[in-house]
């Protein structure tokens, strides 16, 4: 009778552990400041002020841009989200997002020649915004930016709207 109760609080101590040390799994976000080539990575963001260059780069997660910040990604592949706000300059080249591009309340942003599965959207800009020969499945949608954005020749699933309705 002892074994067989020594054996219960044993495997129960073991399960137990198990369900204590098993959590949830958590992507790694990894600041950029200057450069990244050709890895893979999981969420990515640009700090405040910061400048970071990614070339050939894959991002398993999203990109953040935060305040006063550069990116500049050429061959990138994007898994989520493409996101700035605050942002210095935002360029987004012959790339691939599996979300959303999303750029607000910033400078300068340039996207152009790549495939974006969801929206890209630019909000309340101060810089010039240049969207041009992109792929977009859903909507390119553009609204209360200081300067009207310039480009053309972009493929939109979905509608393109308010000051971005001829490009």
């Amino acid at each position: 009778m002892r074994r067989a109760i020594a054996a219960a609080l044993a495997a129960g101590a073991a399960a137990g552990f198990i369900a204590v040390t098993a959590g949830p799994v958590v992507a790694e976000e990894r600041a950029c400041r200057g450069s990244i080539g050709a890895r893979t990575v999981d969420n990515l963001r640009v700090p405040d002020g910061a400048s970071c260059t990614l070339t050939g780069t894959r991002v398993k997660g999203t990109i953040k841009v935060e305040g006063d910040a550069r990116l500049v990604a050429r061959r990138v592949r994007v898994v989520g989200n493409v996101q700035a706000e605050g942002h210095r300059a935002v360029t987004l080249v012959n790339s691939r997002v599996g979300g959303s591009v999303q750029v607000e309340q910033g400078r300068a942003a340039n996207v152009s020649r790549n495939r974006i599965t969801g929206d890209l959207q630019s909000f309340a800009n101060r810089g010039v915004q240049t969207f041009r020969a992109n792929r977009i499945n859903g909507n390119l949608q553009c609204k209360e930016n200081a300067r009207q954005p310039a480009g053309g020749g972009n493929i939109v699933g979905g509608n393109k709207e308010d000051q971005c309705r001829r490009l």
